[in-house]
C-alpha cells in the first residue's frame, strides 16, 4: 500500500469513528426507539404550585441537592414561571434558586419547552400525573434526565416503587435514579 491509500483508509476510519460517537451521544441513555408516553389532558392551572423532587436522574446543578422543590406559576401571557429551589448537601445548606420559563407547546399540555437561557428551550415532558395531581413524572425524549415529584416531601415506599417501575418501563436506566433528601416538614 502506498502512503495516499493509507491516509485515505485512516481518514475513512476516523470519519466512521466520529459518526459512531455522534450517533452514540445523540441516542441518550435509554430506549429512544420507543415513544415516550405522555400524560393526557393536563389541567395546567391544577398542575401549578409546588412539587417536591422525590427522586431524579439529576442535571449538573441538581447533583448533591437536597430539599429540592420546583414551583410553577402561570403568567398572564400563558408562559410558566418556574422557580427551582434547593440546598446543597455539603456546606452551609444555603437555599439556592434557579429560575426559568416554561412554554406549553402541545395542546394536551404535556410537552413544554423550558428556557434557562434565551433562545434555547429544553425538552420537558409530563409523562405521568396521578388523577388527583399528587405525583408526577417529568421526562425527556432522550431518556437522559427524569424527575419523580410529589405535592408532599415524602411518599409511601410502595408508591415510590410503582413510580420507579413506570420510569423503567419508559426506557430509563433506573440504576441512575437518585432519591432527593427532603427535610422533615
Amino acid at each position: 500500500m502506498n502512503k495516499s491509500t493509507i491516509r485515505l483508509l485512516a481518514a475513512a476510519g476516523l470519519g466512521a469513528a466520529a459518526v459512531a460517537l455522534v450517533v452514540g451521544c445523540a441516542s441518550g441513555s435509554g430506549k429512544t426507539d420507543v415513544p415516550l408516553p405522555l400524560a393526557r389532558n393536563i389541567d395546567i392551572p391544577r398542575y401549578m404550585g409546588s412539587w417536591y423532587v422525590i427522586a431524579n436522574i439529576p442535571t449538573w446543578p441538581e447533583r448533591g441537592a437536597r430539599d429540592a422543590v420546583e414551583s410553577y406559576t402561570q403568567a398572564a401571557d400563558g408562559h410558566i414561571d418556574i422557580d427551582f429551589r434547593y440546598r446543597k448537601q455539603e456546606g452551609d445548606g444555603e437555599l439556592k434558586h434557579m429560575g426559568s420559563k416554561g412554554f406549553v407547546s402541545e395542546q394536551d399540555g404535556a410537552i413544554w419547552g423550558v428556557q434557562f437561557v434565551w433562545p434555547i428551550k429544553a425538552d420537558y415532558r409530563i409523562a405521568h400525573v396521578e388523577p388527583d395531581y399528587s405525583q408526577t413524572i417529568v421526562a425527556r425524549e432522550k431518556r437522559d434526565y427524569v424527575w419523580i415529584m410529589a405535592r408532599t416531601p415524602t411518599i409511601p415506599e410502595e408508591r415510590y416503587q410503582a413510580l420507579v417501575a413506570r420510569v423503567a418501563a419508559m426506557g430509563y436506566d433506573v440504576s441512575k435514579l437518585q432519591r432527593v433528601p427532603q427535610a422533615a416538614r
